[in-house]
């Protein structure tokens, strides 16, 4: 940022201008940082294992070190610029999606001849005899706190006319990773400590020839242009309920984009869903005001002596995904005090050291870790109990509501602030009970059927 603030200033202009500008420039040089995962990142490590009589063989690594940002179906896309002219002889583990021109090669063709190559990984189910370990998952990486064993993926190269030491081999220049769309910026290949490989047993230790990592870093602003999902809010202490803002995520507009979105009681609705495009991974949303494919529900349910209790409803709008290991990331300060969540997991993130107000929350393996398509069961649901804090609890001004919803790492919009339900007077409290029954319901049959 210092470098930015150092190249803005060398220009003459009037201050107030220079202000402006300096507004907008630093939001461009910040935009790929997450302050609830600040060291986040994709790693790619590139470990030439050997070397072949004109070139090499290199194990490529992606580690995924963000905390709750996956790789989702359809997966990774990874590309290059070769830095000479180099060749693929043959991939494990993985493929070049073209072959390229190889016609100078009169006896055995190399695999990839393009001087910028695009790999993809291979599907499940692959012969062993084209696996290495960690590949072949169709590109789907796993975030790193959610599921430590799954956030790799791996694939071997053979690369012909390179280099043959150390010193004359040259790493590959502007890679580029689509997870599956834009949204990662990749810097370039830095020479570091070799990696050291044990071998199963555990009895031996053997290092690269050579280590290449490369680190690339998400910015939701890159990957799309509109958001992806919104939250909505309710309690039982208010008979409002506010739902995401209108035309968050897009508008209906059948007019100027016909088929935006499907009307769910439409006698159509199963000709469109599985019509063209059903598996090209672009949303089809369920017709409603904020046209998301996520919404996040909110609902301070009931209020005990000691302990208030909050239900947490996720519903999916899109009629052509499945979210496998999907996961919500809430920002709010009682998650100091969480007593008991029901069916979910819990992991306690702390960005700022110590102090302990964000939570990762995904749901329980073979229960309700698959959240469905769009329809009936398009939803997963699970309430929190938290212990109060006489210090800081109150009903008071939003308090109990988050402060920020992360849905599979994208920053879910909230309502504005001056639409969250407020806390009666004190000459309403003689209905607040009555009212708490009635606005639980409603919530759930708002949460279940909005449109």
């Amino acid at each position: 940022m210092d470098s930015c603030f150092r190249s803005l200033t060398r220009i003459s202009i009037p201050t107030i201008f220079l202000a402006i500008l300096l507004s907008s420039f630093s939001f461009t040089c910040t935009e790929a940082y997450d302050a609830l995962d600040p060291n986040g990142n994709i790693t790619i490590k590139w470990d030439i294992i050997s070397w072949t009589p004109d070139g090499y063989v290199a194990v490529v690594t992606m580690y995924n070190f963000q905390q709750y940002r996956h790789i989702s179906p359809p997966g990774w896309t990874l590309g290059w610029t070769w830095a000479k002219k180099e060749v693929i002889w043959s991939m494990m583990g993985s493929q070049a999606t073209e072959q390229g021109d190889c016609s100078k090669y009169k006896s055995a063709q190399p695999h990839c001849c393009k001087k910028t190559p695009t790999i993809v990984d291979l599907l499940p189910g692959t012969p062993y005899n084209q696996q290495i370990a960690n590949c072949c998952k169709g590109g789907v990486i796993n975030s790193w706190a959610q599921d430590p064993n799954n956030y790799a993926s791996s694939f071997q190269v053979s690369v012909g006319a390179a280099g043959t030491t150390n010193k004359t081999v040259k790493p590959p220049k502007n890679f580029t990773l689509l997870a599956p769309g834009p949204g990662y910026t990749c810097g370039p290949a830095i020479v570091g400590k070799p990696t050291k490989f044990i071998t199963a047993d555990g009895r031996r230790v053997t290092q690269a020839m050579m280590t290449w990592n490369v680190t690339c870093t998400y910015s939701q602003f890159l990957a799309q242009k509109t958001p992806t999902c919104c939250v909505s809010l309710s309690s039982f202490y208010n008979e409002t309920i506010v739902p995401c803002p209108t035309c968050t995520c897009g508008c209906q507009n059948n007019a100027t984009h016909p088929g935006s979105c499907v009307n769910p009681n439409s006698p159509y609705l199963a000709s469109v869903v599985n019509g063209p495009g059903k598996n090209s991974f672009t949303p089809l949303v369920q017709c409603t005001k904020h046209m998301c494919p996520i919404r996040v529900h909110w609902h301070v349910k009931l209020n005990y002596k000691e302990y208030w209790r909050v239900k947490v409803t996720i519903t999916n709008f899109n009629y052509r995904m499945n979210y496998s290991q999907w996961n919500l990331v809430v920002q709010h300060p009682n998650f100091d005090n969480l007593t008991q969540i029901f069916s979910f997991n819990y992991k306690p993130l702390t960005p700022y050291s110590s102090i302990n107000d964000t939570a990762m929350l995904w749901g329980v393996k073979f229960y309700n870790d698959f959240l469905n398509q769009a329809g009936p069961l398009g939803n997963v649901q699970s309430e929190l109990l938290f212990r109060k804090d006489k210090s800081t609890f109150t009903f008071e001004k939003g308090w109990a509501f988050p402060r920020r919803i992360y849905f599979n790492g994208d920053n879910c919009v909230m309502p504005p602030p001056d639409a969250y339900p407020y806390l009666p007077n004190a000459g309403s409290r003689l209905s607040f009970s009555l009212l708490a029954l009635l606005m639980a319901c409603s919530a759930v049959f708002f949460v279940l059927f909005d449109v």
